[in-house]
């Protein structure tokens, strides 16, 4: 288990790592620069880099922890990433059923694939399943969501690139905004964030504001009109 400094969960379970780049917010991947990092020290499960790797001595590890959590999988990789076998993609999914007690957090940006192969899966109440959409260009990754039989649908609009004016969040479930932080950070405007908070407000989605973002992420903080907001969906009970 790793312990996760995100605000949206708790801790982070890797069965697969490694991506490529798809699309505007991949550019500055932080998964890919912890990759090299780790390869450096020596971590086994980054000896091949960033090339996509299902690790199976991994999948069952969240049956050992007793404490319930929420856990992002794939924090490292995209489990829809083409690279990844269905039969594999199963057997993650097959873990998340088994550990009933944990709250399992999912994000794509693979959301045709996720469509395809979600037919083919059992999706326990316990799964979350989300999209990113970082720019208005990809605003069909929701259509895709609205697909799939997860009990919750999510949305990650990190790192923000556009406004995303007149955000339909039919099915939707939860939505969180971020901007890019570390060296080339692209900015994210305030009112852009100000129009999906309101949009949020109005559909009734819990809305959760990560970061401003930038090159000195503490120092932007995550307040938004004077205030923190940490809303989570109505399934939010373990």
């Amino acid at each position: 288990m790793s312990t996760s400094r995100i605000e949206w969960t708790d801790s982070t379970w890797n069965p697969v790592t490694g991506c490529s780049k798809i699309s505007a917010g991949c550019l500055h991947c932080y998964a890919e620069t912890m990759t090299r990092r780790l390869k450096a020290m020596g971590q086994p499960n980054y000896r091949r880099g960033f090339k996509v790797t299902c690790h199976e001595h991994m999948l069952n590890h969240p049956l050992s922890w007793r404490r319930p959590k929420n856990v992002f999988v794939n924090s490292m990789s995209d489990i829809f990433h083409e690279a990844v076998p269905l039969d594999f993609i199963k057997r993650v999914f097959e873990v998340m059923q088994k550990a009933s007690h944990h709250r399992f957090q999912l994000l794509t940006k693979r959301a045709e694939r996720m469509a395809e192969l979600g037919k083919n899966l059992f999706w326990p109440k316990n799964v979350w399943m989300g999209v990113t959409v970082e720019h208005s260009d990809y605003l069909d990754r929701i259509d895709f969501l609205r697909k799939t039989p997860a009990v919750v649908k999510f949305l990650s609009l990190e790192p923000l690139l556009s406004g995303l004016p007149d955000l339909d969040l039919l099915g939707i479930d939860w939505v969180i905004v971020g901007g890019e932080s570390g060296p080339g950070s692209r900015r994210m405007e305030e009112s852009w964030v100000a129009e999906i908070q309101q949009s949020c407000q109005r559909q009734g989605v819990p809305f959760f504001f990560k970061q401003w973002g930038g090159t000195r992420k503490k120092a932007a903080g995550r307040a938004l009109n004077g205030q923190t907001y940490d809303e989570m969906p109505v399934y939010a009970e373990l």
